[in-house]
């Protein structure tokens, strides 16, 4: 049977700190102690050794609690919110501009249609900026909690 021997011995950490100050990469390091690029990764993670960023320069910590610009959730609240306008809600969605995988591209809402024709085609109307569908499908495909009891 195998003798539980441990990876970080002094001896392999005497020389990781040695290869890490001397410029070679995690996977220089591994090869030359015999641990996994990942044992040296996380290693020196709990010794506290980084290195700095390209070009010499950190990059600067930002204080606790600073927000840059609105959060992600809230982004899509204020885009949804118009979708389910009142008025537009129960408006049916009419795909006028129909296209083919082929003919797909961002211009196009990806909404799937299989209505009077035969092939497989998407709505290809205009999306909503940021949004894969159109208006009305994206009424369709995000559809309030709200909405979904009635």
């Amino acid at each position: 049977m195998f003798a539980n021997v441990p990876t970080w011995t002094t001896e392999r950490v005497e020389l990781l700190k040695g290869h890490f100050h001397a410029g070679l990469s995690c996977r220089q390091i591994a090869a030359e102690i015999g641990v996994s690029r990942n044992a040296v990764i996380g290693k020196l993670s709990r010794l506290g050794l980084t290195r700095d960023k390209p070009g010499g320069m950190a990059l600067p910590k930002k204080p606790r609690g600073e927000r840059r610009g609105r959060s992600v959730p809230r982004l899509q609240y204020e885009m949804l919110r118009e979708v389910y306008d009142e008025a537009a809600f129960n408006t049916p969605v009419v795909s006028e501009h129909r296209c083919s995988l082929y003919e797909l591209g961002k211009e196009h809402c990806r909404w799937p249609v299989n209505g009077d024709r035969e092939e497989f085609s998407f709505c290809g109307n205009t999306p909503l900026a940021g949004l894969p569908y159109c208006q009305g499908h994206t009424r369709l495909a995000y559809r309030s909690l709200a909405r979904r009891a009635g």
